[in-house]
């Protein structure tokens, strides 16, 4: 009867044990959040004294723009996601990156009847930057992305497709599938591409590479060059940087399409 006695008193005390032990740990972390919380507090704090004392840089410099939005980034702040609140009042980066949406949006309308509603980053990039004037606001490349995903959140058909390195920016609530942005990967080179490149480097049916094709064609994405030595040639005016070079006007764009 001790012995049981002995063996219910281990375990109770065992179990006092584990409890004092779980609250010790519930109070260190605790303690822990706490810690932390403080220094996340205080991390704010010099960021906002950061953001204050180079607002100017912050506005002005693509770098410095883009490593104050890393920062911003470690403390879960993003200061484009409204073009109110604290952080769009101090730097106007909200502004700034409103008013590259408007330019963007001028920029691909003004080529649509060329491009069909695709332009490369390059040369949004150059397009952009020539608008604006050498005395305006940097703009990285890196700050076009950022513009043209605040635009596609808004549903207004804007996208990007990764090719060669870079992007295509779609400015057309076109529907592009896998099928199509192959297709486009596979003209990057070129800027134009055939059935037959299709089929050999895709290994596809005629069927699935000219229904991609007619695709693109109606969707203004693509020129026929019907009169191309030995096969008709699918031309990507998005891809073919000569074409959008010189003043290219609809009427000799009818001219390249059947």
């Amino acid at each position: 009867m001790h012995r049981r006695g002995g063996g219910a008193e281990a375990i109770a005390k065992k179990k006092l044990a584990e409890a004092k032990y779980k609250e010790r740990g519930t109070v260190l972390a605790e303690d822990q959040i706490a810690q932390m919380s403080k220094q996340l507090e205080t991390f704010k704090t010099n960021l906002e004294e950061f953001a204050s004392k180079h607002k100017q840089e912050i506005r002005k410099n693509s770098q410095f723009r883009v490593q104050f939005q890393e920062m911003c980034a470690t403390i879960g702040v993003d200061p484009l996601a409204s073009g109110k609140g604290f952080w769009s009042e101090m730097l106007g980066v909200g502004d700034f990156y409103y008013e590259l949406g408007v330019q963007i949006i001028e920029v691909c309308l003004a080529l649509k009847h060329r491009n069909g509603g695709l332009i490369t980053l390059d040369e949004l990039h150059h397009r952009v930057l020539k608008g604006r004037g050498k005395f305006a606001q940097d703009v990285s490349q890196d700050d076009l992305v950022r513009a043209i995903k605040k635009l596609k959140a808004m549903g207004n058909g804007f996208g990007m497709i990764p090719v060669g390195g870079s992007y295509l920016v779609q400015s057309v609530p076109a529907e592009l599938n896998m099928d199509h942005t192959v297709v486009l990967q596979l003209a990057e080179k070129k800027g134009y591409v055939t059935v037959s490149e299709i089929r050999d480097s895709l290994k596809w049916e005629r069927e699935r590479a000219s229904h991609v094709l007619d695709h693109l064609l109606k969707e203004g994405l693509a020129w026929l060059d019907s009169q191309a030595a030995g096969e008709p040639q699918y031309w990507l005016p998005a891809l073919f940087s000569e074409l959008l070079s010189r003043d290219v006007t609809p009427e000799e764009a009818n001219q390249m399409t059947p």
